[in-house]
């Protein structure tokens, strides 16, 4: 038997993180020693290489790049696959992908810094074309290891304080604002926001917007009415239940996106709130489910696809043309109005 699980693991192909493990580096400086980088001191270096001969690790696919063959893959990165908006915008990419011949490489970083920065370290390492992502904070300094490497890069979905690297998105503060004033020209004044962590950008220009709709009606934004947390089912439950404790109640409810949404009307259904009669609710992009006893909800829509779509053009003109100037592409959003909002009784 013993034999037979020594084949096996005989037979199991060599990684480059198995490779990392044994030296005791990172992956992306396994990928600078088999790029033959100077940025790698020379004990580093050693330890790699040491590595590899002792794994007999063959650079597959990195080695046919550095021979001369023109890489034919892109990295896409998004922050949750099981969310229906990125799983649109997936098919955006996919489709301009493959229309050029490019296949992809998915990561599904779940809002996760040191998980974005560990399919950056494997997209550097395998050598990509380029790469789309949703970065999971605007410090996003873990992009800096394609930048070295010149692997060009186009975020999506959410900005980043990097002017040098383009972005395709919607006008957040702008979808949050004319969201807030629907609630409020519906008769709402009580209104409540859950929104995502101050880390991402959307959560915080989406709450600038709601802020400044209550401003220019003469309501001061109020601390207790705004709750923070992650881009999750379960925290947009949790929030909500929160957001039901305060007093005067809230009577409108605007929620950041719409894993968020769901969440709070499990929430709002639990506490036996009716919608909109006690509390009305606009969230941001489809819920993905609706059923016939649910309500429609009132909801800021982007378009996903055309996020991708646009992201993808973007990469392969700055993959054509290297030293092209960066581009900020606001795409336009869409409030539709659905029974989740109708105006408040007198």
């Amino acid at each position: 038997m013993s034999d037979t699980l020594d084949d096996a693991r005989r037979l199991k192909p060599v990684t480059m993180k198995d490779v990392a493990n044994l030296a005791g580096v990172s992956m992306a400086t396994v990928s600078r020693v088999l790029n033959n980088s100077s940025k790698v001191d020379a004990e580093m270096t050693e330890n790699v290489q040491a590595a590899i001969s002792q794994l007999k690790y063959q650079p597959n696919r990195v080695a046919r790049t550095l021979a001369g063959s023109r890489s034919t893959l892109l990295g896409l990165l998004v922050t949750d696959l099981q969310n229906p908006f990125f799983m649109e915008l997936m098919r955006g990419v996919e489709e301009v992908a493959q229309k050029h011949g490019y296949l992809l490489i998915i990561g599904n970083t779940m809002e996760n810094v040191h998980r974005e920065e560990q399919y950056l370290e494997i997209l550097a390492a395998e050598s990509v074309a380029g790469a789309i992502v949703v970065p999971t904070q605007e410090q996003a300094h873990s992009l800096d290891i394609l930048k070295i490497r010149n692997i060009p890069i186009v975020t999506v979905d959410r900005r980043i304080q990097d002017s040098s690297i383009d972005t395709v998105l919607i006008d957040n503060v702008a979808a949050a604002h004319e969201a807030t004033t629907h609630l409020l020209a519906t008769g709402h004044r009580r209104i409540g926001i859950i929104t995502g962590p101050s880390s991402t950008m959307t959560a915080n220009e989406r709450l600038s917007g709601y802020e400044q709709a209550l401003q220019e009606a003469g309501i001061a934004p109020a601390l207790e009415l705004q709750q923070r947390g992650p881009y999750r089912e379960e925290s947009g439950e949790q929030l909500t239940h929160q957001l039901l404790t305060v007093d005067p109640p809230i009577d409108a409810l605007l929620t950041a996106n719409n894993q968020l949404t769901i969440g709070a009307l499990r929430a709002l259904y639990t506490q036996q709130k009716r919608i909109p009669e006690d509390i009305a609710i606009v969230g941001f992009d489809e819920v993905g489910w609706t059923t016939s006893h649910l309500i429609t909800i009132t909801t800021v829509t982007q378009p996903a696809y055309e996020l991708g779509r646009i992201a993808t053009e973007r990469l392969f003109h700055h993959i054509k043309y290297p030293d092209a100037p960066a581009q900020e592409i606001i795409l336009k959003y869409q409030l539709i109005v659905r029974e989740s909002s109708a105006p408040s009784n007198p």
